[in-house]
């Protein structure tokens, strides 16, 4: 037996192809299936089964698409009911193919439909896909169909993960869900695992009591990127083959495309096309542009002329945005839009005149751990959603931070397009800011 990782880094998931003696097992693919279809014609593999673990809120599911282009099963959790043929999974009914079976385990929690699969070999116990349920150090997270379900569902998650942990130790795990996934309920750990290792580190294995579980995944979740809610009913429509990525040359934007520069943050900070917004081209190139652009929204992309453009396509491919007309590489003398970057000495240093101001553009959850003193706090998302916050002074230059400089430079580009003067610290983040404070007090 043989399994293979397709890692996703900036979703945060993973695909794997189970091959044994020519035959293969293909759990929870993306929509762009050519690269797991590829791997299987490598390895001379025919496709048995394709398995869905659930009705995916992160990504477009390529599922159907690549059991129809191979003829392979095509299984889901017997209660997702999707608009299109499949194999219906129900508990611990066995599905035969062969040398090849797969045993379905209900395990509701991160959806009400999550199913786990053990597969089994000639009879023996091989591989637990374990989707959204048992994942590395944590769980899939039971908030995301509503705040009103949330705690019905992490109550069930409890149950599920104690069903999967009671399988032989020896038995080894796969997650779809990983680390940088905005699907799980806690930081994340490795990505694949055995059962006798989440029963050793596990910490959510050691809570006994359903409330108290329930609790502590609930305690502080993260935030729900705002592409999710089109993913589930996508899913379970059944998506439409991935189109040919084709990206025209433009000499200029097209009219009515929101403007979408994925150059380095170096070179947005010298001139962006006003109007555009700048998120640089990176492994969460799709997650970022899927939840602060609106819904379906077309683009026109802005790149340096050697930046991947198929990659940044194919990203928002995965979440189902179909809509970049074209892209521009020579921005001319149009590029008037800027905004200042600023190394961790030459922030701290302009934060302490007395018209600086900063924003802190981090989620919660990181706010909790270090917070500076007076700033302004603002997760980048609810900067799009909401609006710049009343407080900001256009007229004084805004310090804008985050934990590494990404979302900071996202912001700094839209600060520059609403008339504000950004200083976007970059290559370190708040905690640095706040350390280099203390330490420039103390001298």
């Amino acid at each position: 037996m043989d399994v293979t990782a397709f890692r996703t880094p900036g979703l945060g998931d993973q695909t794997y192809l189970l091959t044994h003696e020519g035959k293969g097992v293909l759990v929870d693919p993306q929509r762009d299936i050519d690269r797991f279809l590829e791997a299987a014609a490598e390895r001379d593999v025919d496709l048995r089964f394709v398995l869905e673990t659930h009705l995916h809120n992160d990504y477009v599911s390529g599922a159907e698409q690549a059991a129809l282009s191979t003829g392979a099963e095509l299984v889901l959790p017997a209660a997702a009911a999707p608009a299109y043929p499949h194999t219906p999974a129900f508990h611990l009914e066995d599905i035969n193919g062969g040398s090849l079976t797969v045993r379905p385990f209900h395990t509701p929690g991160h959806t009400p439909e999550h199913t786990s699969y053990l597969v089994l070999i000639d009879g023996d116990p091989a591989a637990l896909f374990s989707g959204g349920s048992l994942l590395v150090a944590s769980a899939g997270r039971p908030d995301l169909l509503g705040p009103e379900r949330a705690r019905s569902l992490a109550r069930l998650q409890h149950l599920s993960l104690h069903r999967l942990a009671a399988l032989p130790p020896d038995i080894a795990l796969y997650p779809t869900h990983g680390e940088g996934s905005f699907c799980t309920a806690t930081n994340a750990g490795r990505l694949t695992s055995t059962i006798g290792a989440e029963l050793k580190d596990n910490p959510l294995l050691a809570i006994d009591e359903p409330g108290k579980f329930a609790d502590t995944l609930l305690a502080a979740p993260m935030p729900i990127p705002a592409f999710y809610r089109r993913m589930g009913p996508a899913n379970t429509l059944g998506v439409p083959p991935m189109p040919p990525i084709r990206v025209p040359e433009l000499d200029r934007p097209m009219e009515d495309t929101h403007v979408v520069d994925i150059r380095p943050r170096q070179a947005q900070a010298r001139g962006m096309l006003p109007g555009s917004i700048g998120i640089e081209l990176d492994d969460d190139f799709g997650t970022w542009t899927g939840w602060l652009l609106p819904d379906t929204a077309p683009i026109t992309l802005v790149a340096g002329p050697d930046q991947d453009v198929v990659a940044a396509v194919t990203q928002l491919a995965q979440i189902g945005i179909d809509t970049v007309r074209g892209v521009v590489h020579d921005l001319g003398e149009a590029a008037t839009q800027t905004y200042e970057l600023a190394e961790l000495a030459a922030f701290v240093k302009r934060l302490t005149r007395p018209d600086a101001q900063l924003l802190d553009v981090r989620m919660p959850r990181e706010r909790e751990r270090t917070r500076p003193t007076g700033a302004i706090e603002c997760f980048l998302p609810d900067l799009f959603a909401q609006g710049i916050p009343g407080e900001l002074d256009p007229a004084r230059p805004v310090l804008v931070a985050c934990a590494s400089g990404r979302r900071a430079a996202i912001a700094g580009g839209l600060l520059a397009r609403e008339g504000y003067r950004p200083i976007v610290l970059t290559g370190a983040g708040v905690s640095e800011v706040v350390t280099a404070l203390r330490t420039r007090d103390a001298a």
